[in-house]
């Protein structure tokens, strides 16, 4: 019924919608059937996505939000009761084995599942960020790995792990978002519809970045700040039309999980009182207390200084888990499976025992309270009806008294949180310090190892830590009566998780609309810029190094101001892999089987610049100038594929190529160009039947310069091979079939395997006509362009390759992302001091 009134409620606004523009503006830019199909479909997204994905006839967000509570509190009943009763007997040692068996059968559950989809471990945000950045991450918006995810975070939140749920729950909303749109499955084959909408990598992308946003609004029940999160975490390519339905699919995340929520923990259907699965609850002084402040204006000395800690204990954090990072890569993963499964297994064993050791060794016994002095109960705030003194654990210690440290590590994240935000007077220093120590190490240790796991709510309890412990400094050595724990827990843990992750405006909002406190915003803004600056200044965020570390060619926002002395020229690729207008079959099928490029220049021979074509030992093109080594490497490409042509299946294309192509490989590189002159190596086949390549042209007429036409990307190639879509040397191109858009994006978006396909029904001299498939007008740049310039061009664009074209219409080299990575433009601007 929700998602029936919805996507009725969507088709009433999107009509109305076009009324307005219609009574507006004279033209418009899209069909009103068009903007009532995308709005429903964001509507169903955000009802089906994460917030709600239907997932076993449960929504994602609920389903792990219910089970983790369900086996946490199973867990922890037993394990209470066992420790209560082996406290009077002396037999704690058996409780202990209780908690590692609990602990042990979830990590290991969780480590099986990313075994089965190994892109579900870890949070699935630098995963999402090389998505939406143009990089295409093999299998991170899978159905099955939604699947492993959901469930595996489930597993490694009740298995005890310093872990989150928040991180995998974004990257669940980015795959819905993913998948959705196409009402398609590549896991379930049989889910298939005839929606040839939304069939393009830009509206797939805009989709990832609502799903995305809806995660961080189910998860913090904060739509801005999910909006505001896919715009600076998330996309790189963003436009205005974008934001409002974004902020429209956020909304409805919001709304729908705490519609949900609220009805199943408290039967009021539609009371929404649990906006997000982490409430911070609400700050507020006690009436009683005069000399209580939230906070002052004194205070944000205090909070610059914590933005400063934080951002050195943010930097430390990244630093030790990017070492632990390169170890795993070199001891862990390139052993079988089984190891990692181990490793999980062994950090859970450690977290276990260090838990249960500090809760009984390094905890204090402390007087117990039923209600907290500033009048607020903790677990009222969680939504729940039981007493305050619930969560409040009495472990190895005697009546009328309570454990502090076991009140902090034998409880959800999520509670542990709200009695450091809403708790007066409860924790010791000490106590604090020592968990704020073990919390740092073994969350930093746990974060990359292989199970579904989110680093927001331990980053949060870790610095709320820190925060609590600064508030009892200030309160018990300095004098300041006036302060409000509360708000310093709350800095420091702003602080901490933005030292971690350096994000500021989006974790601004989220933060605010999770404490639903408005006069929090400049402290906290204040806070995470101090953090961000400070942390940046050693290291990078926690997931822009992890992005680095796979080898992921992410594009920065902007390059920095030295690279201005570069030019297009400087890094461009020069050697070419192209095809021309009218191409044989057997060319095409030996330049997709010798190359991975995704695209390929179409081009034809410039045969008017042959006098300026060789001047001494360089090539000279319109006042491009290029080194022999260029002509060396462009002949031994060509010669590479003319020797692939033997794999192809056919008789007479073995029989031509043996007739002109030696098998031997040249002894040394820099006699190549003499031996090509010798031999007269036959590049692939020319395009046009009457200009095949003769035994006497010299080597100005083999590598003539080449006038660039268009690009043509290596789907359509293989779609053309695949269909069949030639014609003869006897037939004109006219008589070649014609394919429409749709036919042409029907395997969208996994494209057959050129290697895959069985060929040898196609003659290889049939020829293949491009041109009605080619992109004749891409985005294009002269030799001479800033770096910078090319830079913003690719990036607000969304481009994946940037032909370079001279002045008057050649092509002279191919930009793409690994030529503006930042490690490439250094190496490049070194090249370019040592040539001075």
């Amino acid at each position: 019924k929700e998602a029936a009134f919805s996507l009725v409620q969507c088709f009433v606004a999107g009509a109305l919608f076009w009324e307005l523009q219609h009574v507006g503006a004279r033209f418009f830019i899209k069909k009103p059937f068009f903007v009532c199909l995308e709005l429903a479909v964001l509507s169903l997204q955000s009802i089906l996505a994460n917030p709600l994905i239907l997932l076993m006839g449960k929504l994602v967000g609920l389903f792990v939000d219910f089970f983790v509570r369900l086996l946490t509190q199973l867990k922890f009943r037993v394990v209470q009761s066992s420790v209560e009763e082996c406290t009077e007997k002396g037999c704690l040692a058996l409780s202990l084995l209780e908690l590692l068996g609990f602990n042990l059968t979830f990590v290991f559950l969780a480590s099986l599942l990313v075994l089965i989809q190994p892109v579900a471990a870890g949070s699935g945000i630098p995963e999402i960020k090389c998505y939406l950045n143009g990089v295409k991450v093999p299998g991170v918006v899978r159905l099955r790995t939604v699947l492993c995810k959901a469930a595996g975070v489930l597993f490694s939140v009740a298995g005890g792990l310093f872990v989150g749920k928040e991180g995998p729950m974004i990257h669940s909303g980015a795959v819905v978002g993913a998948g959705l749109p196409q009402f398609q499955s590549i896991s379930l084959r049989k889910i298939q519809f005839n929606f040839p909408y939304f069939r393009s990598d830009r509206d797939k992308r805009d989709f990832v970045s609502a799903g995305a946003a809806a995660g961080v609004a189910a998860a913090f029940g904060a739509p801005i700040g999910g909006t505001l999160f896919s715009l600076e975490e998330g996309s790189s390519f963003w436009n205005q039309g974008l934001t409002w339905k974004v902020l429209f699919c956020s909304m409805a995340a919001t709304f729908t999980l705490n519609f949900f929520r609220s009805g199943i923990q408290f039967g009021s259907w539609g009371s929404f009182q649990l906006p997000g699965l982490l409430n911070f609850g609400e700050f507020k002084c006690s009436e009683s207390d005069k000399k209580c402040h939230l906070w002052t204006a004194v205070d944000l000395g205090f909070f610059i200084l914590m933005g400063i800690v934080g951002g050195l204990l943010g930097a430390t954090f990244n630093c030790l888990n990017k070492r632990l990072a390169k170890y795993r890569m070199r001891n862990v993963h390139p052993k079988p499976k089984l190891v990692r499964v181990l490793e999980s297994l062994l950090v859970a064993l450690t977290t276990t025992v260090v838990v249960f050791v500090a809760s009984m060794v390094l905890g204090e016994c402390r007087q117990m309270s039923s209600t907290s002095p500033s009048g607020n109960d903790t677990l009222s705030l969680q939504g729940m009806s039981e007493d305050v003194n619930s969560s409040i654990k009495t472990f190895f210690c005697p009546n009328e008294t309570y454990n502090d440290m076991a009140t902090l590590f034998f409880n959800p994240q999520e509670s542990a949180i709200l009695q450091l935000f809403h708790q007066d007077g409860t924790f010791s220093p000490v106590t604090l310090s020592l968990f704020f120590l073990l919390y740092f190490l073994l969350s930093c240790w746990t974060y990359g190892i292989s199970v579904p796991s989110g680093l927001f709510v331990p980053s949060l309890l870790c610095g709320a830590a820190f925060g609590r412990l600064v508030a009892n400094l200030l309160k018990s050595y300095i004098g300041l009566d006036h302060i409000y724990s509360g708000t310093f827990a709350l800095i420091g843990a702003a602080a901490f998780l933005g030292g971690v992750v350096r994000m500021t405006i989006s974790l601004t909002v989220i933060l605010i609309e999770s404490t639903n406190e408005i006069t929090y915003g400049l402290p906290i803004m204040i806070t995470l810029m101090v953090a961000k600056w400070t942390g940046d200044f050693f290291n990078k965020g926690i997931y822009d190094i992890h992005v680095n570390l796979r080898g992921v060619p992410l594009l920065e926002w902007e390059t920095e101001v030295e690279m201005d002395k570069l030019r297009a020229s400087d890094i461009m690729e020069p050697n070419l892999t192209y095809v021309y207008p009218h191409t044989r079959i057997q060319s095409l099928v030996s330049i997709l089987r010798t190359t991975v490029h995704h695209a390929f220049p179409v081009v034809t021979e410039n045969r008017g610049n042959e006098r300026e074509f060789m001047k001494g030992n360089q090539l000279i093109s319109n006042n491009i100038k290029f080194k022999k080594s260029s002509i060396l490497t462009r002949a031994g490409e060509q010669r590479k594929r003319s020797q692939s042509m033997k794999s192809y299946p056919s008789s007479e294309l073995r029989n031509m190529c043996d007739e002109h192509i030696a098998t031997e490989e040249p002894p040394e590189k820099e006699d190549l160009l003499q031996q090509m002159l010798e031999r007269r190596y036959t590049p692939y086949p020319n395009l046009y039947p009457d200009q095949s390549p003769s035994e006497e042209w010299t080597m100005e007429e083999r590598f003539r310069p080449l006038t660039f036409h268009g690009l043509i990307l290596r789907s359509q190639l293989v779609t053309l091979l695949v269909r069949g879509v030639c014609y003869s040397e006897s037939q004109s191109s006219a008589s070649q079939p014609r394919l429409s858009h749709a036919e042409m994006s029907e395997d969208y978006p996994r494209y057959p395997d050129i290697h895959d396909l069985d060929l040898t029904l196609l003659n290889p001299r049939m020829i293949v006509d491009v041109t009605p498939y080619m992109n004749p007008s891409p985005f294009a740049v002269s030799p001479n362009t800033h770096v910078s310039q090319v830079f913003n061009l690719f990036r607000t664009m969304g481009l994946r390759h940037l032909p370079v074209v001279n002045a008057v219409g050649e092509i002279v080299g191919i930009i793409t992302r690994h030529n503006l990575t930042h490690e490439f433009l250094q190496a490049r601007l070194r090249q370019h001091y040592q040539t001075l």
